[in-house]
Formats: C-alpha cells, sequence, structure tokens
C-alpha cells in the first residue's frame, strides 16, 4: 500500500501539471485580452503548498501561520507581528489598540488623529469607529503624499497620532513626519498596505512608526488571496494588537498553545477584579475584540509569495519606468508621479494627473483606455468628504484640500504589477499614442 508521504507527492505533482497545463492554454491577444491594473502572481508552488496545507486539514490559523509571520518579521527586521483577515482590519486593529484602557495614556473619543482626505476608506474608517476626530491636511502633487509641511498647522492640544498611507508604493517624508512626531510625543501609524518593499532614506517602509499595516490582498505586492497583518516593536501594542484580533480575550497564547498552563503559567491561577479566583485566562476579556484571523491556507501561500517579494518589486519598479519613460512625452497635458530623493518606492501602480488646461478630460481618457483593455483605476476616494457616506462626519480640515481636491476630480492610475510583461507594456505605450495622437 503507498503511505501518506507517497499519496501527498503523487497529488503534488499532479498540482503542478495542472498548473503547467493551464499556463500553456494562456495567450495575450490585442485589444480582447484584458490588462489589468493589478492581479496574482504566482505559479505551482503557491498551488502545491496551499493543496498541502488542505491535506493536514487545520481549518484555522496555525503552524503556517506562525511560519509566515516569523518570515515577514524577519524581512522586515520588527520584532512583533499579528496577522489578519485583511489590510482593513489591520488598521482597525492598529487604532483600536491604541485606544485600549490597558495602555497608561490610551487615546480617547475626541482626540485627535492628523490624516488625509486622500485616501481609502479604511485607512480613515477606524478613526471614526473608534470615536477619534480626523484632522485633513493636504497632500503633494506628483507624490500624492501627506504634506508634511502642513503637520504644524493642523496640530492642537488634542492632536494625539498621525495616520497616513505611502500612496501607491510612494514613500511619505518619514523624517519630517518623525521629527514632529517626537517633538509632541504622538504616535504614527504607516498604513503601509500599498507600499511592502519600499523604502525611505535606506529604511523600509513601515518600520517607522509605532505601528505598521500590511495587505495580502491579490491587487497587493504579495498576496494570500485576503489576508493582512499589523507589526510593531512595543510589546504593549503587540499585546494589545493580539487581544483585539482574538475576541479581545486577556490570554495571549498562540493557537494550539502546548503547555496546558498557557503561555504565561498562570492560566487558571490568576486574580481578576469581578471574576471567580482562577477563572481560565483564555476567557477573560480586557478588550473589546473581534475575530479576524486569516486561515492557515492563506499563510501558505504567503510563504512562497514572500520569497518572490524581491523579483517582484524589481520588476514593479522596470514596469513603472518603462511607462514613464513612454508618457513623459505628454507632460504638457499630464502630471507624471515624483518621488522623494530619500525615497526607493516599489510601485503598486503608476498615478497620472490630467492637468486642467489640457484639451481632453480625465473621463475622456479612461474610457479610451477601458474600451481597449487597459484596466485603469481613481485614486481611491480621491477627496473623501465628497462621498455619500463621509460628508457629516465630525472632523477638521487644516490649510484646505487644493489638491486632494484636483486629485478627486482629474487623477487616475495604471498598473505596473508583475504580471505585466513587454508584451502588455508595449500595447499601453501605444494605446495612450493612439488616444494622444491628436493632441500632439
Amino acid at each position: 500500500m503507498n503511505t501518506e508521504q507517497q499519496v501527498r507527492a503523487e497529488i503534488l505533482e499532479k498540482v503542478a501539471q495542472l498548473y503547467r497545463l493551464r499556463e500553456s492554454s494562456r495567450s495575450f491577444i490585442p485589444g480582447e485580452t484584458k490588462v489589468h491594473y493589478a492581479g496574482r502572481v504566482f505559479n505551482e508552488k503557491e498551488m502545491q503548498a496551499m493543496v498541502d496545507s488542505v491535506l493536514d486539514f487545520w481549518l484555522t490559523l496555525g503552524v503556517k501561520g506562525k511560519e509566515f509571520i516569523g518570515d515577514f518579521l524577519s524581512f522586515m527586521g520588527m520584532k512583533y507581528g499579528v496577522l489578519v483577515n485583511s489590510g482593513s482590519s489591520a488598521n482597525l486593529v492598529a487604532v483600536s489598540s491604541l485606544c485600549s484602557a490597558n495602555l497608561p495614556h490610551p487615546l480617547q473619543a475626541g482626540d485627535e488623529v492628523i490624516t488625509t482626505a486622500q485616501t481609502f476608506p479604511t485607512t480613515l474608517n477606524p478613526i471614526l469607529q473608534n470615536g477619534l476626530t480626523p484632522v485633513f491636511v493636504d497632500t503633494e502633487e506628483g507624490t500624492y503624499n501627506i504634506n508634511a509641511a502642513k503637520l504644524e498647522e493642523a496640530r492642537s492640544p488634542r492632536t494625539r497620532a498621525i495616520m497616513f498611507a505611502h500612496t501607491l508604493g510612494n514613500p511619505a517624508q518619514m523624517d519630517v513626519i518623525m521629527d514632529f512626531a517626537k517633538q509632541y510625543n504622538l504616535y504614527v501609524i504607516e498604513d503601509t498596505c500599498d507600499a511592502l518593499d519600499s523604502y525611505y532614506d535606506g529604511k523600509l517602509c513601515g518600520t517607522f512608526g509605532d505601528l505598521s499595516t500590511y495587505s495580502f490582498y491579490a491587487a497587493h505586492h504579495i498576496s494570500m488571496g485576503e489576508g493582512g497583518a499589523l507589526l510593531t516593536n512595543n510589546v504593549a501594542l503587540y499585546r494589545q494588537a493580539l487581544s483585539i484580533r482574538d475576541w479581545g480575550r486577556a490570554c495571549y497564547c498562540q493557537t494550539g498553545e502546548a503547555n496546558p498552563n498557557g503561555a504565561c503559567g498562570h492560566r487558571f491561577d490568576h486574580t481578576y477584579e469581578s471574576l471567580p479566583y482562577g477563572y481560565d485566562h483564555k476567557y477573560v476579556y480586557n478588550n473589546i475584540g473581534y475575530n479576524l484571523k486569516p486561515l492557515d491556507i492563506q499563510c501558505a501561500m504567503g510563504i512562497e509569495q514572500l520569497k518572490k517579494l524581491p523579483s517582484f518589486s524589481a520588476r514593479r519598479q522596470k514596469n513603472f519606468q518603462f511607462l514613464y519613460n513612454a508618457l513623459k512625452k505628454y507632460e504638457e497635458h499630464l502630471i507624471l508621479p515624483r518621488s522623494l530623493p530619500k525615497a526607493k518606492p516599489s510601485w503598486f501602480a503608476l498615478p497620472l494627473t490630467v492637468k486642467e488646461q489640457a484639451p481632453f478630460s480625465r473621463r475622456e481618457i479612461v474610457t479610451f483606455l477601458e474600451k481597449k483593455q487597459v484596466e485603469t483605476r481613481m485614486l481611491f476616494a480621491g477627496n473623501i468628504l465628497k462621498h455619500p457616506a463621509y460628508r457629516t462626519i465630525k472632523h477638521r480640515v487644516a490649510g484646505g484640500l487644493e489638491h486632494t481636491e484636483k486629485v478627486l476630480q482629474n487623477t487616475f492610475f495604471i498598473g505596473v504589477y508583475p504580471g505585466i510583461d513587454e508584451v502588455r507594456l508595449d500595447y499601453i505605450s501605444h494605446i495612450i499614442d493612439s488616444f494622444m495622437a491628436p493632441y500632439k
């Protein structure tokens, strides 16, 4: 009879055969095959890893999750990490952790967080969900990042934190931001969901602030399908984040903890106010939390994806440079993106802003591109204060949102992800040239 090991090996070889069979039938037909702005890039290794995990039939977060977060922390050079089911959940856990009553001076309802209105909703939502007040500052033209020169104008006696994204993988001005935060004793949350493997002044984005968040959605730098993470070097913040992800419980044992007395060794001999002596530590709740765990099968994929991140980033940079060079001749009509001198982006996408005096509108160019099967996207919410759900939120605006409004009206982006090969790059360039031909 075959052993389990032999059967597994046969199954995994069949998975590899299936991958090769599918790939052999894929082809690019210009004008018919869609050029996606982002998407999953994988081979048989990810498929085999996920199937192998399914065969173990561990249905929640487990050994693969522990392996992935260990690998991810090593890559980032950080001490503590919490895996979650999305980058959006990572942002929720990050802000909620700063509001935990278990901290000596937590953020409280009415405290202010400096952020941007040019944002993705789930960078802003946790601020609102925790009863905090967002204070919006404008972004910079070309970098699309928080304008660090506006921070002082936004500050008030109630300012407690700064939360922002490195827009589309383009690093924000971290030296100025961190100096400002240190001067006024403010927390910094870096939303690094679009900026994995981007650097500022030789340091990885996500390693500057108190907390950083990541997304492993299919469109991002590496993928688990869904999934995300929160990283920190602060053990107190880590324990609150872990608690909030895991229903709010006080226990910080990992799933499947081998010690029957828990990681602390005192699972049944703690004393808690209002609870019986020795109440099981696993069922004591000291935060208002959720269940935001990913699955081990996702982490199995993430382990393989992380190995490919350097090659993915190199391809992103190569694709960005190709399209940037192809578009440079149209600077009369388009604002091309720029990065700061200390920044080394791993670009999520290539943003473009149609100049106000251009002889065509954003709507006209994106409609043309989409009809030719080149995907485009708006720069997320543009100005989120103009969206129905946010028009009546409590907030402050410091110094106006002139550039944010321009983004709402005139900005879009196209893809640079590793799935765009030379043939597709040439096609994108050709289609943009054909649109621009009447305006030369």
